[in-house]
């Protein structure tokens, strides 16, 4: 039987594992709420991604029933990260029923579509995702639910804080937000902690990273 070589190198400063050669998500949310980033800024989101050694970037789009930018937008941000060697997902974030799927974000080029919508119904949520399928692309869930059925390609569970490490585990990309760090030293514990027992870890979010000097 083989065995799947465990690598470990130093990006950034945080130590990132790679399986068989295939190296996790490690995923950086850019939550427009907390703080815009659109062309103006955007390359120097995605050299602070590089830097502190992420892969993947979730870029939030498309916000309670608004789609913040246009189709040339959209592929610029694509065409911007790929030179970066970077992943990038349009994040959908969704707060009731009401708000309709925003077909234009699909075949930009993008990676995958994220979808933020633990506020809705499962039904809503599976109906949502099975809209997302016809992207041919891949798929991820940011959820509140540490027990959701759903099956994107990655789950990605809201671990934040030491209340919920007890849900940090294989199968599921687990998450770190900055906001529930008491230092440096905590926010990496937590960094690491997620990465080494998870398929991956998820970082919420930018304008947080940025306010804290992390």
């Amino acid at each position: 039987m083989a065995v799947a070589a465990l690598v470990v190198i130093v990006v950034g400063g945080y130590l990132l594992s790679t399986q068989g050669g295939e190296q996790k998500p490690i995923i950086l949310y850019v939550d427009q709420g907390n703080g815009l980033v659109n062309e103006s800024n955007f390359s120097t989101m995605l050299s602070f991604a590089s830097q502190k050694g992420f892969n993947t970037v979730f870029f939030q789009v498309y916000r309670e029933g608004v789609l913040l930018f246009s189709r040339s937008q959209l592929s610029y941000f694509v065409n911007q990260t790929h030179s970066q060697g970077l992943e990038i997902f349009f994040a959908l974030y969704f707060t009731n029923s009401t708000q309709a799927f925003p077909g234009t974000v699909l075949g930009a080029g993008e990676d995958g579509i994220s979808l933020d919508m633990s506020s809705l119904s499962l039904g809503a949520q599976e109906s949502l995702l099975a809209d997302v399928v016809s992207c041919n692309c891949k798929t991820a869930v940011t959820t509140t639910d540490m027990e959701s059925p759903l099956k994107p390609d990655l789950l990605v569970l809201e671990t934040y804080g030491p209340s919920l490490q007890g849900y940090v585990r294989h199968g599921t990309i687990a998450s770190v937000g900055v906001f529930t760090a008491t230092s440096e030293g905590d926010y990496e514990h937590q960094f690491q902690y997620a990465l080494n027992n998870s398929d991956g870890v998820m970082v919420f979010d930018y304008a947080g990273l940025l306010k804290s000097g992390y």
